[in-house]
């Protein structure tokens, strides 16, 4: 019976959704774009310690609401300001482990050291801030558009996991994760599909987090696909 609602439900959607499109007397002059985002982005490690490196598919996650506001009389110029979710995986060589009082950070050696999974997760709210360009009007679903600006996350989940031939560590919430995140963002493309990035100002980790005497300052970068839907 829930199946049969459904089609019926997306049979009177689709239906509804032609007479909109085909009255021009149901044109919308106050319309606006783009209000709700889903993107899938690879994600990279910059500034990283000489002996650190990618190992494996590191993927992000990121949905949400942007609230599109277009500034100029065509409504083709807009600042979206928006709040979504993400999850980002790294997988690399260095190994988080728990002391008293702390933590330690070390690069695995792949010749001295066996293992099949090393990564850390970061679980981010995120805010971003959008000056955006477009070719729409109320009656065009496709056009091209650039969309650029910041985006503000704060972490309030993280995650680590190892697993070696002989043990697994697993760590939730370590302290040493940068709270707060920004970086600068710009997705561009025609229709559906878009491309965006993401580069990050600040570092991963607190100064605290240290290779032997060194401060960890590996920061993100993401590329991947972004796609806007009203």
């Amino acid at each position: 019976m829930n199946l049969k609602l459904l089609f019926a439900f997306l049979l009177l959607s689709q239906f509804v959704l032609g007479q909109t499109t085909n009255d021009s007397t149901l044109v919308d002059s106050r319309y606006r774009e783009d209000q709700f985002y889903v993107s899938a982005t690879y994600n990279l490690l910059a500034n990283k310690h000489e002996d650190v490196s990618q190992r494996g598919f590191s993927s992000g996650f990121h949905l949400g609401f942007i609230r599109d506001m277009p500034i100029n009389k065509k409504r083709n110029v807009a600042v979206g300001l928006g709040i979504g979710l993400s999850a980002n995986s790294y997988n690399q060589n260095l190994l988080i482990d728990e002391i008293p009082g702390g933590y330690t950070y070390t690069v695995l050696d792949e010749d001295e050291t066996s293992f099949s999974k090393n990564k850390f997760t970061t679980y981010v709210l995120e805010v971003p801030l959008e000056f955006r360009w477009r070719t729409s009007d109320a009656s065009t679903y496709k056009f091209w558009r650039i969309y650029t600006g910041l985006k503000f996350g704060y972490v309030f989940a993280n995650s680590t996991k190892f697993k070696g031939n002989s043990e697994t560590i697993k760590l939730t919430n370590v302290s040493d994760f940068n709270t707060i995140q920004y970086g600068l963002t710009f997705s561009a493309g025609y229709d559906t599909w878009n491309i965006h990035f993401y580069y990050a100002l600040n570092p991963i980790f607190e100064s605290s987090a240290k290779i032997e005497d060194s401060t960890i300052d590996m920061s993100v970068a993401r590329i991947g696909i972004m796609f806007y839907i009203l």
